[in-house]
């Protein structure tokens, strides 16, 4: 995995570790996803672990800890409040998971999310790290920004210019089996009062309950949402 680069070492290690954990990672997978020493790892991954921003589990990975969602929810946000009960009508408009994204960097981040009781649902829990190369809010995100942000990034995609050009046409996104090879998702931007897109809103679901082009079936409904969210 290639770390995001800032010019601070040891915080763009930390980062790529972090982002390494999504699903889960042992000692030896983390020193190959993040090409780092496996002494380096193994001392960054622990003070992680201190300070709760990774967990271990009793068969070895480490994995995201709750103190990435207690500092996602930490400071007031007007976004944050208003997402709540949009995420949740739009939970059950469509009989999905719903969850809103913000850039950054190379990866996206998952402030707020509304799951539905089904385990049979995809759940992108609050505090989740995600790649920007594949899903369909990671086509929100880069949609709009400059080719000079969104070239360097299209080479480790598993999408296209041609798609983010479709997505700025249409106004939203789709994805199938992309970042998963289950789940489908529809994306919509969210904008502040100038227009420039600050966060992806989207739903998630199995495929076999979502279907192969979910579009068609909650594109409308999760533009509605994002429209709601934005401009605040």
């Amino acid at each position: 995995m290639k770390p995001t680069v800032s010019g601070v070492g040891v915080i763009d290690k930390m980062l790529s570790i972090l982002s390494a954990c999504v699903d889960g990672a042992t000692p030896a997978e983390l020193a190959r996803r993040t090409r780092l020493p496996r002494a380096t790892v193994y001392r960054l991954a622990q003070a992680l672990e201190l300070h709760g921003l990774l967990v271990r589990d009793p068969a070895g990975p480490w994995r995201l800890g709750p103190r990435l969602a207690e500092l996602a929810n930490a400071a007031p946000d007007v976004l944050l409040d208003a997402a709540g009960p949009t995420l949740a009508a739009l939970r059950d408009t469509t009989g999905q998971s719903a969850h809103l994204c913000l850039r950054r960097g190379e990866q996206r981040v998952c402030i707020a999310a509304a799951a539905r009781a089904n385990r049979s649902t995809a759940v992108v829990p609050v505090g989740s790290v995600l790649a920007m190369t594949a899903g369909s809010g990671a086509h929100i995100l880069l949609a709009w920004e400059p080719p000079a942000v969104v070239l360097p990034l299209l080479r480790q995609c598993r999408f296209t210019g041609r798609t983010l050009a479709e997505v700025r046409r249409r106004g939203w996104a789709q994805s199938v089996a992309e970042r998963d090879p289950a789940i489908a998702s529809v994306s919509a931007p969210v904008r502040d009062r100038t227009g420039r897109v600050i966060a992806s809103v989207s739903v998630a679901g199995p495929i076999s309950q979502i279907g192969v082009r979910p579009g068609e079936q909650h594109a409308v409904a999760v533009v509605r949402a994002g429209q709601r969210l934005s401009g605040l």
